[in-house]
């Protein structure tokens, strides 16, 4: 791995190998160089309360993972690995299953030789931000967890950070799914 191009919309720590420009992802420049690369790890998304409207949280979960799908495909990578959901399903009565079953369908659709779709429950972590209801719900399900399927425990956001970089480095061929029980699986091996 020669360079991390890291697009974000606010600064990331410097490191020698990062290459981070900042975006504005409503106004992506198609011409950048920094779009040809090998591999896409992309985990935009947000929640409908933090977007202030299903509209607004359309814009961030479906249209700016699939424009970035399409400029770096266009520029040439061959690997993309998208962090969604468990429940992820385009014809799901819940809106935010529906839509992360569509942008899944949509990024499909763009070409990628090799695919990894990441579909993580409910992820676990340290945020910046206070999430009143997030924060009730992962307290009860790590009391819950030992009577829990695998499929609906917490997942550490680092299981995730490895299942989506080795996808996006190894580009094994075609699509492959990696639900959030096998995250947890492989997490205990």
């Amino acid at each position: 791995m020669t360079r991390i191009v890291a697009l974000t919309r606010r600064k990331l720590p410097p490191h020698p190998k990062l290459e981070n420009p900042l975006v504005d992802f409503q106004n992506l420049p198609a011409d950048a160089e920094w779009w040809s690369v090998d591999g896409v790890i992309c985990a935009l998304g947000t929640t409908i309360r933090k977007a202030g409207s299903q509209e607004a949280f359309r814009r961030v979960d479906f249209d700016y993972p699939l424009a970035v799908a399409r400029l770096t495909r266009q520029h040439g990578a061959h690997a993309f690995a998208l962090n969604s959901a468990t429940g992820a399903d385009r014809s799901s009565y819940f809106f935010y299953d529906r839509i992360k079953g569509e942008v899944e369908e949509a990024i499909r659709g763009v070409g990628f030789p090799s695919l990894t779709i990441v579909r993580p429950a409910l992820i676990g972590g340290d945020r910046e931000e206070f999430r009143p209801a997030e924060f009730v719900a992962m307290r009860l399900l790590r009391l819950a967890e030992p009577f829990l399927p695998w499929r609906y425990r917490v997942v550490p956001h680092g299981c995730i950070a490895r299942a989506l970089l080795e996808a996006a480095v190894t580009a094994r061929s075609e699509e492959h799914i990696i639900e959030s029980e096998t995250l947890l699986r492989n997490a205990v091996k």
